[in-house]
């Protein structure tokens, strides 16, 4: 644990929409922190260690590639150097060339947070033309980059051997509503929402329902959970700071909300890590 808040990093501020770069070849440890509005695609070629995505921590096994979303916390520990890239943009990224075939494609892939890749289906030339289109900053750039993109991610789909759906699937009032989580997430009613987004608490809880079989209510204690977990396992924050700023009235209904879901308490979930 470090510190009493998280750090919330930008890398794509001052209007960018897109950046690719190389990993440093060096072991670097990174502390626990989220990314503002913008999805990462990283894939590592090389390196040993782990990286911890939330709650759950994977053996980096390299080749690989994991996919973020905005507001997912994280953290890489190198035992060796890394080698690959890592490609960041925003939804708004699509707008430069209105090519929003390639956005539906990227969220097939982005169910998932994490894979293998056969060493020889690496895709070094398509990166590396990417960096290259990046750096030059010619006027069809943002083109160039949109296309690599798009076949870098069904490169990935292939790979992971998914069956292609109705790219149409995913409701623009679901996506509204995560991200509302994502952005102002401390807040336990659905009317908030629901008014938020224009609609009513029975419609955003069908919505929810149709598109991932959970209630928004579920969701909403699903996404306070979560950012509790964060809250416990990488600050120094005392259960009653945290209970504060998670916007409970008092502690006890915080551990009580925390035991319901997690069948443990705060200081127990926090002692199974830190003993």
């Amino acid at each position: 644990m470090e510190g009493n808040r998280i750090e919330t990093k930008n890398k794509l501020n001052e209007g960018l929409e897109f950046k690719i770069s190389a990993f440093k070849k060096k072991i670097k440890k990174t502390i626990p922190h989220k990314h503002d509005d913008y999805f990462e695609i990283i894939m590592l070629q090389k390196g040993e260690g782990f990286h911890r995505i939330e709650e759950k921590q994977y053996q980096i096994a390299a080749p690989e590639f994991y996919i973020l979303r905005p507001g997912q916390l994280h953290y890489w520990q190198f035992t060796s150097i890394p080698e690959g890239f890592v490609i960041m943009f925003k939804k708004s990224f699509f707008d430069l060339t209105g090519d929003y075939g390639s956005l539906n494609l990227f969220e097939q892939l982005a169910a998932r947070v994490q894979g293998k890749i056969p060493d020889a289906d690496y895709p070094d030339s398509v990166l590396n033309l990417m960096l290259e289109a990046y750096e030059s900053e010619k006027v069809y750039s943002s083109h160039i980059l949109n296309g690599l993109l798009k076949a870098l991610v069904g490169h990935l789909l292939n790979i992971s051997q998914w069956q292609i759906n109705d790219v149409g699937a995913t409701s623009l009032q679901y996506e509204k509503f995560r991200q509302l989580l994502n952005s102002t997430g401390r807040y336990r009613k659905v009317n908030y929402y629901a008014e938020k987004l224009h609609t009513t608490p029975q419609n955003l809880t069908n919505i929810c329902k149709k598109q991932c079989n959970k209630t928004a209510s579920e969701l909403i204690n699903r996404h306070i959970l979560l950012e509790a977990k964060r809250y416990v396992l990488h600050t120094d924050n005392t259960i009653n700071e945290i209970a504060y700023q998670l916007n409970f009235s008092d502690v006890s209904n915080f551990v009580k909300f925390f035991k319901r879901i997690e069948g443990m308490t705060p200081i127990q979930y926090r002692k199974q890590y830190f003993q």
